[in-house]
């Protein structure tokens, strides 16, 4: 069963570490939000703050379950932090349920039960977008059989698997059932968690629009016999760009295909869009705009560089040459000959910027602007479930139309 993503949790109930206060004391940091969200991967705490937060953690081994303790400082238990412990969901894969209690005058001391063993990170995020200070725990499965390992460094990780790729160490390719060789696609649904991407005037998120056509994407792959595909992520929760390239070179994908949904300054905006990376800078000024904002989506969403090289913060490897690029260009042109047939085209042309997420692949790969969010009727047809699938089946389209001009791409 998929677990619903954002719980926003409400009340002030719960089972507490030691007796509350019954009053709120008026120093230290606000609170603004708690969030929890639980997935597979790793379950993420965000506690969203005004002011500075001191704290400390260690995880408790002896008598389970084990439980990992976190005691912040500068803090008094609110009503926004006591709504953490009233509804951890029972679909949780890591978390049992969160005790609080406010263990000194200026502490607050967090109990998180956990289901199994887990490898934390916890860190701080600066205020970026909408969001305020952020304290984030992470909690990774010490031992996962998931589709995302744990990891302390996500970038090296994903620098390791280029370099395992690259030396001929990826996965076996999937076969159809003659015994060819199938053509595996990561399909890459953007945002996620914490960064919702765009958003429209009725409310809607990219992310959950995104996640749902690529999702359809995924099904319909499943009943083709010459295409295989696997998903950066499966629900609400984000992803690091650079983890989503480890994702496509640990699978061992031919293809990488973004889904997005536009988000522009003015609702007049509209159409759809197909982008590649470019070595020499962006096709236009709308295209270099476009891309700061998806590469930004580390800041929004949150990832831990304490203790990573500054090398590996600020590079991912490049391993695109002419021959991908080119590729990618085809590719991108198909898939866009095949969506112009569904909506708009904002532009005729493929466009190219340097998008990250795509710069880290080796391997071709487009990001598609499915619509404008920020319009209002194209946010309506990206709300509706029968667009969402035309998009899903255009996408697939073009890619089969680009792989029976040209098989480079398997047999590379």
């Amino acid at each position: 069963m998929a677990i619903k993503r954002r719980n926003l949790l409400l009340g002030s109930g719960g089972t507490l570490l030691l007796s509350l206060f019954p009053w709120e004391i008026a120093y230290g940091a606000g609170i603004v939000d708690v969030r929890i969200w639980p997935a597979d991967e790793y379950t993420r705490i965000t506690i969203e703050h005004d002011g500075k937060l001191k704290f400390r953690s260690f995880v408790v081994r002896e008598n389970p379950p084990i439980r990992m303790v976190i005691d912040i400082e500068g803090l008094a238990l609110s009503d926004h932090l006591k709504k953490l412990v009233q509804e951890v969901s029972p679909n949780d894969p890591n978390i049992r349920n969160i005790r609080l209690g406010q263990y000194q005058p200026n502490v607050v001391r967090m109990v998180v039960e956990l289901k199994e063993d887990v490898k934390p990170q916890i860190f701080e995020l600066p205020p970026v977008a909408s969001y305020k200070e952020r304290l984030v725990v992470d909690l990774y499965p010490k031992n996962p059989n998931r589709s995302i390992a744990a990891s302390d460094d996500p970038l090296a990780v994903a620098i390791n698997q280029q370099n395992a790729a690259r030396n001929g160490q990826g996965n076996s390719s999937p076969r159809s059932k003659s015994g060819k060789e199938k053509l595996l696609v990561m399909i890459d649904p953007g945002h996620g968690g914490e960064d919702p991407g765009a958003s429209g005037q009725m409310g809607t998120h990219e992310k959950d629009i995104v996640l749902s056509i690529a999702g359809k994407l995924n099904d319909l792959i499943a009943q083709d016999d010459e295409i295989d595909a696997r998903m950066t992520r499966r629900s609400d929760f984000f992803v690091p760009l650079g983890e989503r390239v480890n994702l496509a070179q640990k699978a061992g994908a031919k293809l990488f295909v973004s889904i997005h949904a536009d988000g522009w300054i003015s609702p007049n905006a509209k159409g759809s869009s197909v982008f590649a990376l470019s070595e020499k800078g962006a096709s236009s000024a709308a295209a270099r705009w476009l891309a700061k904002q998806q590469n930004d989506a580390d800041k929004i969403g949150g990832i831990n560089l304490q203790g990573v090289e500054r090398s590996v913060q600020n590079v991912l490897v490049d391993m695109s040459n002419t021959w991908k690029i080119n590729y990618s260009l085809a590719l991108g042109h198909s898939v866009l000959q095949e969506i112009g047939k569904l909506n708009d085209l904002h532009k005729s042309q493929v466009e190219q910027a340097g998008f990250a997420v795509l710069k880290g692949q080796g391997i071709p790969s487009i990001l598609v602007e499915t619509a404008f969010i920020s319009n209002p009727g194209e946010e309506q047809k990206l709300r509706n479930d029968d667009y969402q699938l035309s998009m899903a089946k255009g996408i697939l389209a073009g890619i089969k139309r680009q792989v029976r001009k040209d098989k480079t791409v398997i047999q590379g």
